[in-house]
């Protein structure tokens, strides 16, 4: 067996609707329904799919925690934009600007968090 790439990966929340209006508002995120009404944010070739607590999908996580993500977002707008729009949208930044070490080298990272408190890295690849 050969692992290529990630399809998705699972956010327990408290409120979709309100996760998914601000990973749209934020990030420019589209939201998709698949099964019966279930949502995923749609990023490239991957998704998150949410899970509202105590609705969640079987089979799931042992312990499905709003709060519990970390996870990193690759942007295309470079990082002092972000910085800008995201203080004048009010969102605080957590941590950042900041040098990491991405899956394909060096990136630019801030930080924040979303409705759930899950932290989010937004970053760009540094050439």
């Amino acid at each position: 067996m050969a692992i290529v790439r990630i399809d998705h990966l699972v956010l327990t929340v408290n409120n979709i609707n309100v996760t998914t209006d601000f990973y749209r508002h934020y990030f420019g995120i589209e939201t998709i329904n698949f099964q019966d009404g279930r949502a995923a944010l749609k990023i490239g070739h991957q998704k998150i799919n949410l899970h509202e607590v105590d609705h969640e999908t079987d089979p799931k996580a042992a312990y499905p925690t709003p709060g519990s993500g970390d996870i990193c977002l690759i942007s295309d707008k470079p990082i002092d934009n972000l910085l800008d729009e995201f203080e004048k949208n009010n969102l605080p930044i957590v941590l950042g600007p900041v040098i990491r070490t991405g899956a394909e080298g060096k990136i630019r990272s801030i930080y924040v968090r979303d409705p759930d408190q899950n932290l989010i890295e937004i970053s760009n690849y540094i050439n």
